[in-house]
């Protein structure tokens, strides 16, 4: 029991963990039984059977069928989730998994009803712990520079032997009320949110194999939402993203250089520029970077820097609460219509010293909407070349935000 939520944990019918997180205790949610007949979870590994002959279109004896493979060109890992192209798609109000259940209608939440709740995602791309500690070989930095490569991979991947999907997907379901946004939460709920972002981020660093916990929200089927109801998900990754990996590099040759902390630095620009500043108070800086690269973009910054959602102080919890939903309804309130998104909470990764000392927790908003009818895509340049072109100003986006109401 905590002093904004009561955390009580149950098991679905397959087995997959179910997360309860009340507003108010003795409720006994997680008691309530899954009553679906569905068959226990997979918890395999995702290799195929040693000497099994291979089959037209199937990959070979080095590449598992599902799983992380290595881009040698990129330096980056893949992962291979086929078995998701099954999950639910768009289902009509009427028989949304994410709903509470009730009479003749059992859904992924047996309770009937729900405040905040956490659950193992039916259709996860990765799943269960590895067998031994973490193969660090290839993590998202690439192989070690100074050892040669294991002689055990492919050559097709560079050498680097393709690894098992091992790590944890969950999903988050912010309210029991189909129709809701997060936008439209009372305070009160975002805080059930923030803390639940906050426990399963220290649960899932301190679990062995996982490099990086990341926590995030689609909204809108633009993005590619394939559910309507308001929820969001958390992806135990079992290596440091490549977009972290890169922050992190950048902060460590800015330090190297003398030049204090990137993170503190940049927003202390922004606060002093003035010209991108969306929103600010005693506790969080919301602004427009200046190189941003979606038509309308935020990057919220606490004002004491953090490494992750666990270590930020009281004060910036209760000040979020009010903060990141105005946010949102400035979004909304651009076009007068709901406005597709990416929510992104960027994390220190587990285990890394430099950046629980270094690196600035915050969180990304991003839309790919630039006008009425019109969407941002990442054609040619951004997807070919990974060079992207913003066609508005950051400095135009920032007035936008401010004067949207």
């Amino acid at each position: 029991m905590g002093e904004f939520f009561w955390k009580n944990s149950g098991r679905l019918a397959d087995g997959r963990e179910i997360i309860y997180f009340d507003e108010s205790p003795g409720l006994g949610r997680a008691t309530v039984p899954d009553q679906r007949p569905l068959a226990q979870a997979p918890v395999g590994t995702g290799t195929s059977p040693a000497g099994q002959a291979r089959q037209p279109g199937s990959p070979g004896r080095d590449l598992p069928p599902a799983g992380l493979r290595w881009d040698a060109l990129a330096g980056e890992w893949v992962i291979v989730a086929a078995q998701r192209q099954d999950r639910t798609f768009l289902p009509p109000p009427g028989e949304c998994p994410l709903d509470p259940s009730r009479p003749g209608r059992l859904t992924e939440i047996p309770a009937p009803d729900y405040d905040v709740v956490v659950f193992e995602n039916r259709f996860p791309s990765l799943l269960g712990l590895p067998p031994r500690p973490a193969q660090r070989s290839a993590p998202a930095d690439g192989p070690p520079d100074a050892a040669p490569l294991p002689p055990d991979g492919p050559p097709e991947t560079g050498g680097v032997p393709g690894r098992p999907p091992t790590g944890r997907c969950e999903v988050v379901c912010f309210t029991s009320d189909h129709d809701a946004s997060f936008a439209s939460l009372p305070p009160r709920r975002v805080r059930t949110v923030l803390e639940a972002w906050a426990d399963r981020t220290t649960v899932l660093s301190s679990t062995p194999g996982i490099e990086q916990v990341y926590c995030f929200e689609n909204r809108g089927e633009e993005i590619g939402v394939t559910l309507h109801h308001p929820h969001g998900q958390i992806y135990g990754f079992p290596f440091v993203t490549p977009r972290t990996t890169r922050m992190l590099d950048q902060a460590k040759a800015y330090a190297a250089a003398g030049r204090g902390n990137l993170f503190d630095v940049m927003v202390a620009g922004e606060q002093a520029a003035g010209t991108r500043i969306v929103a600010r108070n005693e506790h969080w800086t919301a602004f427009v970077p200046a190189a941003a690269r979606w038509p309308y973009e935020i990057l919220l910054f606490p004002a004491r820097r953090v490494p992750n959602i666990p270590a930020l102080g009281e004060e910036a919890r209760g000040a979020f609460c009010d903060t990141y939903p105005d946010l949102l309804r400035r979004f909304d309130a651009l076009f007068g219509m709901p406005l597709p998104y990416i929510a992104a909470w960027h994390q220190a990764p587990a285990g890394d010293e430099f950046a629980r000392r270094e690196f600035g927790l915050h969180l990304q908003v991003m839309s790919i909407r630039r006008a009425p009818g019109k969407l941002k895509y990442l054609a040619g340049t951004e997807s070919g070349m990974g060079v992207w072109i913003n066609d508005i100003t950051p400095e135009e986006a920032a007035l936008r935000l401010w004067e949207a109401r």
